[in-house]
């Protein structure tokens, strides 16, 4: 299999699981998916006494601080490990925020491997100061403006995956590329100048049941058995998710087993508790699972639909 195709069908790594050496892609149309992605590459960075790169385009810098910190007020889930302030790092030098114009237009025109060279400096010179590492974070939107030289970014990203891929680099990448920007074809092309993809952290994972967050609808996709093992795991993540008003998707396309008090778990996740407005989708229900629902009244009540997944 040559790297292109390996690229094209890697299993794509939570971002907790980044480690020096990883140059990932982030394919996105959903905001908030985002967001919780790259706070947790930065918080893990600062923790982990990495430094950080910011290349901003899309979000302005001033701005990138907010941004990132905003889904501390939104989140459904505590934030893992000691906190982190990010405006105290980004005030001691540890968290830095440049914007595409400065990072790649310093000659007047982008040219890959002087992009690339600048890059090394910049890791080099981190190192000297007494980081373990260097995270770095890139928005891709800037290459669609037609500014001198941008032509070449496929380029760039091929120089860059193989600069990754046969040195012992004390870094990290994920160039973040917005599909509602992108066309498919030229994503597939910059998808497979890349190790893999990054995607979100699991809530929980234990080998047995995994529950990953979704955000388009917003809610969980579970995997794996529920029982009385794993049930207690999967009550607290739905008791803190299902705080909210509104629609709650529960992606069920992974479950292999599921205990009765497993069913009667998921078809309260929303807590209908908490008012009218409230809305569960259950989707890609195995079929099997689909008929003990059904036959047990479960999904009778309003404001519960499910849709069955592949027979």
């Amino acid at each position: 299999m040559t790297h292109s195709e390996a690229a094209m069908t890697a299993h794509r790594k939570a971002v907790r699981e980044m480690k020096l050496g990883d140059h990932l892609c982030l394919l996105f149309d959903n905001d908030e998916e985002r967001r919780s992605i790259m706070a947790a590459y930065v918080r893990d960075g600062v923790r982990a006494g990495h430094k950080i790169i910011y290349i901003s385009d899309a979000v302005r810098s001033g701005d990138v601080l907010d941004w990132l910190t905003g889904d501390e007020k939104d989140a459904v889930m505590p934030a893992e490990g000691e906190r982190v302030d990010l405006a105290e790092a980004m005030e001691a030098g540890h968290f830095v925020v440049r914007t595409a114009e400065e990072t790649f237009l310093a000659s007047g025109r982008f040219d890959p491997q002087e992009s690339i060279e600048l890059m090394a400096t910049e890791i080099d010179l981190a190192l000297v100061q007494g980081y373990s590492g260097v995270r770095i974070a890139g928005e891709a939107r800037f290459s669609l403006r037609r500014w001198p030289g941008t032509d070449q970014h496929g380029d760039f990203e091929r120089m860059l995956d193989e600069v990754f891929m046969t040195t012992d680099i004390k870094a990290m990448a994920i160039c973040q590329f917005d599909r509602r920007w992108f066309n498919a074809a030229y994503l597939e092309e910059l998808e497979s100048c890349h190790m893999g993809r990054v995607r979100v952290n699991d809530y929980y994972d234990d080998g047995t049941l995994r529950i990953t967050p979704i955000f388009s609808p917003p809610g969980v996709e579970l995997s794996g058995v529920i029982d009385g093992a794993t049930r207690p795991a999967a009550e607290k993540v739905l008791a803190s998710i299902s705080t909210r008003t509104g629609l709650l998707c529960l992606d069920l396309g992974g479950v292999t087993g599921c205990d009765d008090d497993g069913l009667r778990l998921l078809t309260r996740a929303d807590r209908p508790d908490l008012g009218p407005n409230r809305g569960l989708l259950l989707r890609g229900v195995p079929p099997g699972l689909g008929e003990r629902l059904r036959s047990s009244g479960l999904v009778a009540r309003p404001g519960v639909a499910i849709e069955d997944g592949p027979g």
